[in-house]
């Protein structure tokens, strides 16, 4: 029977928080993927803005227009700002989960190659002594 891993209920733990430390950081991206885009969004509504105005009234419809769009743009990039150490946060600690994870996937690793060397080993034992019983037979009866 072959030996199980001792530290495996740890690595599943490890293994576990660094899923959950990639969801929050996958989540993370998401989010700032949806702010730049947002941001991309606007101040494409921005530069697309006319400013040839017919009427007084226009020109003031476009002076608001802008205005409301600049201060979506500045709000857009406070939550940027805002959302940075948030997603560097999550980067880390996906990260550290990783680092602590790779190193018991190495040992299970070297576990596993060592149960697999012991039960060749094993296996070739027997083996060795299946052929030496019938080497030491087929000589006492003097076949070849």
């Amino acid at each position: 029977m072959a030996r199980i891993f001792p530290l495996a209920g740890l690595l599943r733990l490890r293994q576990t928080q660094q899923e959950q430390t990639a969801s929050d950081l996958a989540i993370a991206n998401a989010r700032a993927h949806e702010i730049n885009s947002k941001q991309d969004r606007v101040r494409l509504a921005l530069s697309n803005v006319s400013s040839q105005a017919a009427s007084t009234s226009v020109l003031y419809a476009v002076a608001a227009a802008r205005a409301s769009s600049q201060s979506m743009l500045a709000e857009l990039d406070a939550l940027d700002c805002d959302h940075r150490p948030v997603l560097d946060g999550a980067a880390r600690a996906f990260t550290e989960a990783r680092a602590r994870s790779t190193g018991l996937e190495k040992l299970e690793s070297k576990h596993s190659a060592e149960v697999v060397a012991e039960e060749l080993h094993a296996e070739q034992v027997a083996l060795d002594e299946i052929a030496s019983v019938g080497w030491h037979r087929r000589k006492e009866e003097g076949t070849p």
